[in-house]
């Protein structure tokens, strides 16, 4: 397949739906290449006017697109006929994902920054069918998911996907390379499913106690826990004494077992 050259005022980036068209090809190309899984199926979140899914294209692989803005739509209708039938034209959010495909498949996209956190917490719901990710977010998001902990960006998010996924950050990309340039820089990063098929705690109440502590970061565990209900004396225990961005997926675990049902 030929490359086309995109031409940007096509489509025009609407702020409600959060749309920077990326208007580099070497980084779309990067972006593709930075999958890892061969051979398996890929959704491609707000393809807009096709600049990754021209790469994406070229992979034999089964891949369908996900577009809301009927625009964009109507764009890659017409310019790639090879997306004939591929071409999902509804929003991410409300898609019952498990449906798409026969087997598991990889996710990558632009994500739109103002959803970007809504887009990751959908794919953990389906974290059993999604064994990769790539993904543009925000570069201040990007950091935060990839944040260890004892870093004072590490947060719920870097928490609750660290559980299920290795967390790369992959590079930097400036706000020169979209149209219009965004007022942040961005950076796309890697998530590839681990081996935890299930947590060693109840899984609600393992989100509960991390969005809990977190919420009031700058408190030690026994004053922003207090609210939970643990078993009688562990509140001792010197693990309260840390605020959350010290604990590891692991300690979480912990807590969310002492937790009384």
């Amino acid at each position: 397949m030929v490359c086309k050259e995109l031409t940007m005022n096509t489509v025009r980036a609407k702020k409600k739906l959060g749309q920077h068209f990326l208007t580099d090809e070497g980084i779309a190309q990067k972006i593709v290449n930075s999958l890892y899984e061969e051979n398996i199926s890929v959704l491609e979140i707000g393809a807009g006017m096709g600049v990754l899914t021209q790469f994406l294209l070229q992979k034999n692989i089964d891949l369908q697109v996900v577009e809301i803005d009927e625009e964009s739509v109507s764009y890659l209708q017409k310019h790639y006929p090879a997306l004939q039938n591929r071409i999902i034209a509804e929003d991410f959010l409300k898609l019952d994902l498990s449906s798409l495909f026969t087997d598991k498949f990889s996710v990558i996209g632009n994500f739109p920054y103002n959803i970007s956190s809504q887009i990751l917490f959908k794919i953990l719901d389906y974290k059993h069918y999604i064994p990769e990710v790539v993904g543009m977010f925000q570069k201040e998001v990007a950091v935060r998911i990839a944040s260890p902990p004892g870093n004072k960006d590490y947060g719920i998010l870097s928490v609750l996907l660290q559980a299920f996924y290795d967390v790369e950050y992959l590079f930097t990309v400036d706000a020169a390379m979209f149209n219009p340039p965004p007022k942040v820089q961005s950076a796309v990063i890697r998530l590839k499913r681990n081996a935890v098929e299930q947590l060693d705690c109840d899984e609600k109440v393992f989100k509960t106690i991390v969005k809990t502590a977190f919420n009031q970061r700058r408190k030690t565990l026994r004053n922003s826990l207090k609210t939970i209900c643990f078993s009688e004396g562990f509140t001792q225990e010197k693990i309260f004494d840390l605020r959350p961005e010290q604990l590891s997926v692991e300690e979480f675990v912990y807590l969310a077992k002492k937790v009384k049902n």
